[in-house]
């Protein structure tokens, strides 16, 4: 597989707290890389750094392109999207309203409207409140709500922080099982943050564990499920 994302020495700063600390990885056309951790370790960081919602230094490339310097709508209209811890979506407008605005940056409307009818058909419960505002759904409502959002843009990559939490295990069940369809029937690329690490791994190709901002240990999801330390402290066993 080509290789889509190619970060090196990626170091992230909250004024002058630093969080990320040269940290470099890969992530491969097509693949699902996950990224593991504790909490604080820098996940959700690295997912900002990327979009350049943060200070960064480092070098960060795109499809060949890069990122630094550019600015966040840049680097959206290169096809990174982006599907926050919290969700993120705009409580007072609709679900339809929430969609268009993923698609907002689109020109071809007969895309547009299918790729509608592909949402509604992934998640039948947003075409059954797609008059309904975003703030009235439940969360896992929510959730499939801002994944699909992010998914109007029709992105070659997927930054996703968190898309389990606080959200009931058969619902966490269904997101995934349609996360693996998107990534393999759309081959959507996906960054993956996610505690559960269990779940993170089997959706995965490739994982990394972040300790205190910096990479801790890398490899293929079922080499990394293995490690003795993983599994004692991210898996329960």
């Amino acid at each position: 597989m080509a290789r889509l994302l190619e970060v090196q020495g990626l170091s992230a700063y909250y004024g002058s707290i630093q969080a990320l600390f040269e940290i470099d990885f890969t992530l491969d056309e097509g693949s699902v890389t996950a990224i593991l951790g504790a909490n604080g370790a820098g996940k959700t960081t690295t997912l900002r750094a990327l979009c350049r919602t943060v200070h960064t230094t480092g070098s960060v490339r795109f499809d060949g392109q890069e990122l630094a310097g550019k600015p966040t709508e840049s680097i959206v209209r290169l096809g990174v999207a982006h599907v926050p811890d919290g969700r993120g979506t705009f409580t007072g407008l609709s679900v339809e309203e929430n969609l268009r605005l993923g698609a907002i940056t689109r020109r071809d409307r007969a895309g547009v409207a299918e790729d509608f009818e592909k949402t509604y058909a992934r998640f039948p419960r947003l075409r059954e409140r797609r008059h309904q505002q975003a703030g009235t759904l439940s969360g896992g409502e929510q959730q499939m709500l801002a994944i699909s959002r992010a998914l109007m843009l029709r992105p070659r990559l997927l930054l996703l922080d968190e898309p389990s939490f606080g959200l009931a295990p058969l619902v966490v069940a269904e997101i995934f099982r349609i996360m693996r369809s998107i990534n393999r029937e759309d081959r959507v690329s996906m960054l993956l943050v996610e505690q559960n690490a269990s779940l993170a791994l089997d959706l995965a190709d490739h994982a990394y564990l972040l300790e205190t901002g910096r990479v801790a240990m890398s490899g293929p999801s079922e080499q990394v499920r293995a490690d003795e330390s993983v599994r004692h402290a991210y898996l329960g066993r």
